[in-house]
This record gives structure tokens, C-alpha cells and sequence, in this order.
């Protein structure tokens, strides 16, 4: 119903990482929880899920829409289209209760119940919580049947405090922990506005500021509005009138924004009322006048009758009784189709100041009667003795009739003495002074002027113990205020503190991850003894690891004086040849050297760069440091970034790190040379060895070249493959394990993490051979080789196996993609005739096989790489078996029982794919699957990937 600012973090997250019509449950969630945070977001989304909800079954699908007419019905509700939004909610409903959906049918009725809120009809509103709480009871939602409860309860309190605390108040536990910050909020608003309504001010701010949090928490920002506005009144109550206006003005921060005519209007009339009891009519006149005219499409509603009854008070302040009388009038009206009691009895007793302030005492007398009845039917002292001091100020102020029978010598004193008999019941209650002073008044007037001196006497008193009352009531404000601020400051200091350890364990686990595979990288820099190799692989991680527009190193001269662009690579391009003196104040690399320590510079979009090389991009982020052994410095690398901040204290580690590791290459680079320049100065004869041993070293590397290579069709052999499949399953493995990019979507952003191996031999070879002897069948193998270049990347290995028999290991890829690959290998050999070397034009076919490392991706360890080329060969197997000419791969499935999986797949996969442990992709229509396992095994080297 409700979710705290953590869950939509998470479903942000969720929906990030998704594809499809699985984006749709998190994008549909966050858009309910978004509805008062962001409006116009959650229907934006919900526009987005549209096209996706057509993918779900109908009943499903109905549903979810369902669920976005809700949101769609709340928009209208908060800006006032009353009308739109009953008739989406009522839409809602009715699938919802088509399909005994409970949860969505308590939802709908949930924003119902508040659309007749806002219309001012009490008993739908009523009835509406009331099937609402059916609906959540049945289903079990604890979290919704205590906010619908809480609110049922809240309404109770406003038509009778008492009837609502036997009603409610055994149904929430005060001191109850570990409720939902959604549901404790609303418990707390029932709680606090009955304390309001029970003058227990102090008690009622602080149950209401922590509804004002939990409803800012929760996304409820209508609620926060109006609560913010019902503390400020029980400032108001307290006298602490700057504390109140605060409090208004927060409501009025919030509600403005939105755009939502009840929330804005709350807010102005609230903020009128309280300027009004400061005594600043014409600011409050204003306020009020914007007040009536925002609610006026609500005027229905309580808050517009409470903005009557303030529209009434400020008119009898400033003496216009024709306006005053016209507003209560009106309120009185508002109050019976509310059911409210006390906007009847305040609307009554308005209406009779007004008319005994216009001469017409008769009309007066009848209205504050009528007030007077109302109040003693409800037992309401508070209003009785208001209604009986209006009655004796009515009798005060004009000649009438006495009332019968009279119990004072006058009739002003004969209500007086009424009211304090009524304020005798009430407990604790303090009689006011002017109440007193009104009797005194009274009994001076018939002449009892003992009496009369008595009574003032306890006006005195009274006033002594009302400005102390006021006093204690300031205190309680200051008390509650003072407590709240340090509540919310140890929150957050919470909040911050918990934010900051979980910040830190995620560092510490980015760190460690980050750390091993620095270390692999740092292994691979520090074997290569050539500064140009050492360059290309620094550059190769450096953008592997870091967003580095630009990435250059800078060496020291040999004569020490000057630093010189030994590499250089901006954009992708490389960086013309620069050089600056060691004391070029402006050079940061030189000051690098200099000052031996790391420099960063953040700069923003505009400054001045002075430091800018002619003809480089304008980078915001700038990263230096020295490449130093020991004391000594060989130089400067540096990375830049057009984005501002790009490098945070791990990108620094990164780059520190790799700074380290090229530092020890470079210097070993640089003593292998000088050991090369040394020997080669001894004599000439030691020269002439060393050039012999480099013509050696040639030979040795032609003759390395020439054992890696398949000496007929030029394609890379068993050995190639066997010295560098292993870093590429290092690859593959760090795509499924690196946390930085695990969460990074597959298709759109990233490139594949699989690799992919094609098992592809030549049907029916041999009687190449044996019908057109060997020189056809070595032309076969060359054009054969041509073929499958065409079909596969530069960067992936095309390996002759052996015979006629070829091994592609696909890098970087998707497995979803092998089936494409493998129906292309299939038509580029079926499709085009080999020709000999007479002329004579051979239609051949072949076969393949596939499989994808990792095997299982949600164990990329489970099974080595060997272990796939087996199963790829076992594909290859089935192929021929069932026809020859076409293409077969081997899948894991959800189902797969990872203990002896592989096993199973050699000697028993009919039985592995018959119990659902893997699948078959193949363009083969019937397939010949032996019995047993497959006759032949591959020899390989063992690679089983030992988990980090």
C-alpha cells in the first residue's frame, strides 16, 4: 500500500536490471509507490508498461490495468477532477471484484473512501472503509487493515471523541513496536487528533509530528500536508503562535508545489486562522479569500467547511455581520450534510452574534437555542457553555422575554449561572476570567454589588491561573519542540551513521574484488620486458577499468631535465609528441615529478584551463601520479575524463595500483635494455653474438609463429589454442563474477560474457581423398578455412583440429546467438561448391556441434572449458548420427542437477534431456540420440578453473 524510500531504491535497482516483460512487475510497483512522490513519473511508467502488459495472459493483463487506472484515478483525485476519479476507481473495483482480487478491491475502495471525503459525504466515505477493511481482513494484509482501521477511527473522532474511543480505542496499542512507519503513522494521527479533540495539546504534537515523518517516509504527501497543518493549530492551542505559523508554512512549502487544490487550501486557511488569532485580519483576509477560492470545486468537503467557519470568525473581528452571518449560514448547512457536530453548534452560535450584532434578537435568540439543544444532545459541555454565553450576551444586549422558569435575577444571569454549573462538571476544567467577569457584570447591574465584588475576586483568580496555565502551556510547547528536533537529530545522526557502515562494507567488498583483479593484471604488465608492450597493456586496463578520455605516460630524459610523451592515446586517437621542462610551473605532470605525490583536479564546465595541451579535448577530471621505484621516479601517468568527479577514492586505487605495476615494467623494461646496450659494447664479437642471438631470437619467434600455426590453411592449431584458451575463461569467469558489472544489462550495454565452441568437421571427407586424391583434399581444407573466416570475428580462434575436423572458440559473445552462427557455417559450406585443382566443382556438407561456456551460468565453475569442447563434440556426435549437414548444441537447463552432471551428458543424455537436465537446439527434425555415450573422447589439458 505504502513503501519507505529504501523499497523504491530497491525496485529502481530491479527495474534497471531488467529486460522485457520482466521489467514490468518493478516498473508497475514503483509507479503505485511514486503516485503522491511523483505523479507525473508513476504515469509516465505507467504509459511505459502499456505495450508489455499485452504479453500477459488477459486475466493478468486486466489486472495490472486495473492497477493503473488506480494510479491514474489518485492523480485526478489529488487535483481535484472529483468526478474522473470516482469513475476510475469505480472501474478498478469492478475488475478487482470480477476477479475476487481483495487486495486491489481494498485499494480501490481505500481512494474512493477519500474521494467522498473531499465531496463532504460522510456515510459513503464510511461505508467505503468499512468494505475496505472486509477486503484486507480476508486477505490477511496486516499493514492495510491497520491504516484503514486507524482511518475509520480518525473520522470517528471528528463526529464524537467519546463514541470513537469506545469504538477504537482498545483496537491499537500505543506502546506497539515493529509496526510498518505507514501504519504506526496513521495510528499515531488517530491518537494524536484525539488527544487534540481532548485539549491534550502537548500530547497530540508530538503523536502528530511522528505521523508528519512517517507520512513523508512513506510517500504520503497529501497526509504530511494536512498533519503539518493540524500541529500548527495545536500550536495555536498552546499560544506558541511562531511555532504554529512554522508549522503552516511547512504544510504550504509541501502542498504548493503539487499543484492539489485540497492540500493547497488546507494550508492557506489554516495559516489565515492562525494570522487571524495574531490579530493580522488583512494578511489573514487575503489567505482565506485564495483559501475559498482553491476549495471551491470541493465545497462539499471539511476543509471547506473549517475554512467557512474561519471565513465567519474573521468577519465578526472586523465587524461585518451581513458577511459573517452569510458564512455560517453556509457552515451550518455544510455541518448536517457532514454529520459533524461541531461545525452545527459553532455554525449556530456564529449566526446568532451575527443577527444579535444586526438587531434582530429574536432571530438571534432561536439560533443560539438551537446550539444550545444540539450541544446538550451530544453531551458536549465545551459547546453548552459557549452556547449559553452567547445567550446571555444576546439578553445583555437587547430587551426579551424572560425565560421560563427564571433562576436569576436577570435572564443574562440566569445562563450564566447555567454555564458555570456546566463548567462545574467538567474535571480539571479552569472557568475562564471573562466568564466571570460577565456574571460580576451582571450582578452588579440588579445592584448585588457583594456579590458582584465576589465574583470578580474569582476573576482574578481565574486569570492568575490561566496565565499560568499559558505559561505551562508555552513551556509545553518549547518541551515538545525541543524534544522533536533532538528526536529527528538522533534519527539522522542514526540514519547517517547506518548509511555510512553499509557504505563501507560495500567499498570493503568492491575493494577486496577489485584488489585480485588488480593483482592478475598486474602479474600480465610485469612479464612483458618491452616499454611498448608494456604501454599497450597499460592502456588496454587503464579503459578497462576507468572512464579515461585521455591516457598518457610521460618519462624523464636521460639528462633528467625534461619530461617527454612517451604514450599517448585521447578519444582513441594518439596524442602528438610533447615535451616540458622538469620546472614548467604550469605542467601538472612536471609538477607531478616535482612534488612526488598524486594530483587531482576537479574542475567544472567553463573554467579556465591554462594547463590545456593545444589540440586536447577540455577534460573536467584529471588524475596524475608518479611512476616512482623506491626513491627514484621514471616519470608520470596520467588519466582525464570529460565527466566532472569521475575518479572517487577507488578509481584512485585503481589507478595508483596500476601506476605501481607499470612503474616495475617500465623499469625492467628500461634495465633490459640497458643489459642489451651494455653487452653489446664489450667488443664486436660480443656484438656479433648478440646479433646472432637476436637473429635467434627472430628465428625462435618464426619458429613459435610457425608451431602455432597449421602449415596447410594458415589457421592457428592445438597448441595456439591450449596457450590462450585459459585467459579467456579468466574472461568469461570475471563477466559472471565482477560486482561492478554483474548488475550492467546483458544486451544493450555490455558486451557477451560467453564463450562459444564449434565443434565443424567435413562430412564424408575421405572420399575426397580416396576419388580425387590428396592435393583435392588439402584444397578442400584451404577453401574450407576461407569459409569460416567469412563466418567468424577476427578475434575469435579458428583452430584445425586435426584432418578435416575444425575448432572455433567464439569470444565474447551471447549464447543465445550460437544457433545463427552455426546455421551461417552450415550454408557458407552447403551453399557453394569446393573446386579442385582441375577445375572439377565438389558439392560438400558439414556437420556441427556447439556448447557454451559456462555450461551452467548460474555456476560458471561447475564445468571446465575442456569439459564444454566435449559436450560440443557430443553435438557434433548427434549430428552425425541423425544425417550429417546439420547443426546441434547442448543447453543447461533450471532443472539441472549440478552433482555428476557431465557425466550424465556423455553416457546417458537421452535420459539427461528426457528429465528435463539440459535441452537441445538443432535444425535436425528428428534426432538420433545413442543409447549410450559417445565412442569417442577429446584429449585435452586439463583446465578445471580453481574458484577464487
Amino acid at each position: 500500500m505504502f513503501a519507505v524510500e529504501q523499497d523504491l531504491t530497491q525496485l529502481e535497482e530491479e527495474l534497471s536490471s531488467q529486460y522485457g516483460v520482466a521489467r514490468l512487475k518493478p516498473m508497475l510497483a514503483l509507479a503505485w509507490h511514486l503516485r503522491q512522490r511523483d505523479p507525473a513519473r508513476a504515469r509516465a511508467l505507467s504509459i511505459d508498461a502499456a505495450p508489455l502488459l499485452m504479453l500477459l495472459p488477459e486475466s493478468e493483463r486486466r489486472l495490472e490495468q486495473a492497477r493503473c487506472q488506480l494510479i491514474d484515478g489518485e492523480a485526478a483525485w489529488l487535483a481535484g477532477h472529483l468526478d474522473a476519479a470516482r469513475a476510475l476507481a469505480d472501474d478498478a473495483w469492478a475488475e478487482f471484484h470480477r476477479q475476487d482480487d481483495s487486495i486491489g478491491s481494498a485499494d480501490a475502495r481505500w481512494l474512493r473512501a477519500w474521494i467522498e471525503v473531499d465531496r463532504g459525504n460522510a456515510a459513503a466515505s464510511d461505508a467505503e472503509l468499512v468494505g475496505a477493511a472486509h477486503d484486507v481482513w480476508r486477505a490477511g494484509d496486516r499493514l492495510r487493515a491497520d491504516v484503514i482501521d486507524a482511518a475509520a477511527a480518525l473520522f470517528a473522532v471528528f463526529r464524537n471523541l467519546h463514541s470513537a474511543n469506545e469504538r477504537w480505542g482498545k483496537r491499537f496499542d500505543p506502546a506497539e513496536t515493529g509496526l510498518h512507519p505507514a501504519a504506526a503513522g496513521w495510528i499515531n494521527d488517530y491518537l494524536g487528533t484525539a488527544a487534540f479533540q481532548s485539549s491534550d495539546f502537548g500530547r497530540a504534537i508530538g503523536l502528530l509530528m511522528n505521523t508528519f515523518e512517517a507520512a513523508l517516509a512513506t510517500g504520503q504527501v497529501r497526509r504530511a500536508i494536512n498533519v503539518a497543518t493540524n500541529i500548527g493549530n495545536a500550536f495555536t492551542s498552546l499560544n506558541a503562535h511562531h511555532a504554529a505559523l512554522e508549522w503552516m508554512q511547512r504544510g504550504l512549502d509541501l502542498a504548493r508545489p503539487t499543484g492539489w487544490p485540497m492540500s493547497i487550501g488546507l494550508a492557506l486557511m489554516q495559516t489565515a486562522e492562525t494570522l487571524r488569532q495574531l490579530g493580522q485580519r488583512e494578511a489573514a483576509l487575503e489567505l482565506l479569500h485564495e483559501a475559498l477560492a482553491t476549495l471551491a470545486p470541493m465545497s462539499g468537503s471539511r476543509a471547506y467547511a473549517i475554512a467557512l467557519e474561519y471565513e465567519g470568525d474573521l468577519a465578526l473581528d472586523g465587524g461585518d455581520y451581513a458577511a459573517a452571518l452569510a458564512s455560517f449560514a453556509r457552515l451550518e448547512a455544510r455541518g448536517e450534510a457532514l454529520r459533524q457536530a461541531d461545525f452545527q453548534s459553532g455554525a449556530r452560535r456564529g449566526q446568532a452574534h451575527a443577527l444579535s450584532h444586526m438587531n434582530r434578537p429574536l432571530e438571534a435568540l432561536d439560533k443560539a437555542a438551537a446550539a444550545l439543544a444540539l450541544a446538550r444532545e451530544h453531551g458536549d459541555a465545551y459547546n453548552q457553555i459557549a452556547a449559553l454565553k452567547v445567550l446571555a450576551e444576546i439578553h445583555a444586549r437587547h430587551r426579551l422575554a424572560d425565560p421560563a422558569p427564571l433562576e436569576a435575577p436577570s435572564p443574562a444571569l440566569h445562563y450564566l449561572k447555567q454555564a458555570m454549573a456546566v463548567a462545574a462538571t467538567i474535571d480539571g476544567y479552569t472557568v475562564p476570567g471573562d466568564l466571570y467577569d460577565a456574571v460580576a457584570r451582571e450582578y452588579a447591574s440588579v445592584g448585588d454589588y457583594p456579590q458582584a465584588y465576589e465574583i470578580a475576586l474569582r476573576a482574578g483568580a481565574a486569570r492568575d491561573k490561566t496565565h499560568s496555565q499559558e505559561a505551562t502551556n508555552r513551556a509545553v510547547a518549547m518541551q515538545v519542540q525541543y524534544q522533536t528536533e533532538r528526536a529527528k537529530t538522533e534519527g539522522e545522526h542514526h540514519r547517517q551513521l547506518a548509511a555510512a557502515e553499509a557504505k563501507r562494507a560495500e567499498v570493503l567488498q568492491q575493494t577486496s574484488a577489485t584488489l585480485e583483479h588488480l593483482s592478475a593484471i598486474g602479474q600480465e604488465i610485469t612479464t612483458h620486458l618491452d616499454a611498448a608492450a608494456v604501454f599497450r597493456a597499460l592502456d588496454r586496463h587503464v579503459h578497462g577499468l576507468l572512464d579515461a578520455t585521455h591516457f598518457s605516460i610521460f618519462l624523464i630524459d636521460a639528462d633528467g631535465s625534461s619530461l617527454r610523451c612517451a604514450f599517448g592515446v585521447e578519444a582513441g586517437k594518439p596524442l602528438p609528441s610533447t615535451r616540458y621542462s622538469l620546472t614548467d610551473e604550469h605542467a601538472n605532470s612536471a609538477r607531478c615529478v616535482r612534488e612526488r605525490r598524486e594530483i587531482l583536479l576537479d574542475l567544472n564546465a567553463g573554467d579556465d584551463m591554462p594547463n590545456l595541451i593545444p589540440g586536447t579535448l577540455p577534460t573536467l577530471s584529471l588524475l596524475f601520479a608518479p611512476l616512482l621505484i623506491g626513491e627514484r621516479v621514471l616519470g608520470v601517468m596520467t588519466v582525464q575524463s570529460l565527466q566532472a568527479s569521475a575518479y572517487r577514492e577507488r578509481e584512485r586505487l585503481i589507478f595508483r595500483t596500476l601506476c605501481a605495476y607499470g612503474a616495475i615494467a617500465l623499469d625492467n623494461a628500461g634495465a633490459y635494455l640497458q643489459v642489451a646496450a651494455t653487452l653489446k659494447a664489450l667488443s664486436a664479437t660480443q656484438a656479433q653474438l648478440l646479433d646472432k642471438n637476436v637473429e635467434l631470437e627472430q628465428a625462435y619467434k618464426a619458429l613459435e609463429e610457425v608451431s602455432l600455426t597449421d602449415q596447410l590453411t594458415g589457421l592457428r592449431n592445438r597448441r595456439f589454442f591450449l596457450q590462450h584458451v585459459d585467459a579467456d575463461v579468466v574472461m568469461s569467469l570475471r563477466g559472471y563474477d565482477d560486482p561492478l558489472r554483474n548488475g550492467a544489462p546483458e544486451r544493450e550495454n555490455a558486451p557477451g560474457k560467453d564463450l562459444v565452441f564449434f565443434m565443424v568437421d567435413l562430412d564424408h571427407f575421405k572420399e575426397v581423398n580416396d576419388q580425387h586424391g590428396h592435393a583435392a583434399g588439402d584444397a578442400v581444407l584451404v577453401q574450407m578455412q576461407e569459409r569460416l573466416r567469412e563466418v567468424f570475428r577476427e578475434s575469435d580462434y579458428l583452430i584445425r583440429w586435426g584432418g578435416e575436423e575444425f575448432l572455433v572458440l567464439a569470444r565474447a559473445t551471447h549464447r543465445d546467438d550460437a544457433k545463427v552462427v552455426a546455421e551461417r557455417i552450415r550454408e557458407a559450406v552447403a551453399n557453394r561448391d569446393f573446386v579442385l585443382p582441375d577445375g572439377t566443382a565438389l558439392r560438400k556438407t558439414c556437420s556441427i556441434g556447439f556448447a557454451c561456456f559456462p555450461f551452467v551460468p548460474e555456476e560458471p565453475r561447475l564445468l571446465s572449458w575442456s569439459e564444454v569442447v566435449e559436450l560440443a563434440d557430443q553435438g557434433l556426435y548427434l549430428v552425425k548420427r541423425s544425417g550429417r549437414n546439420a547443426w546441434a548444441g547442448i543447453y543447461s537447463t533450471p532443472e539441472a542437477r549440478h552433482d555428476g552432471v557431465f557425466s550424465r551428458l556423455i553416457h546417458h543424455l537421452e535420459q539427461a534431456l528426457n528429465d528435463g537436465e539440459a535441452r537441445l537446439v538443432t535444425n535436425i527434425d528428428e534426432v538420433q540420440v545413442a543409447a549410450g555415450a559417445k565412442t569417442r573422447r577429446l584429449v585435452l589439458v586439463s583446465d578445471k578453473v580453481t574458484p577464487r
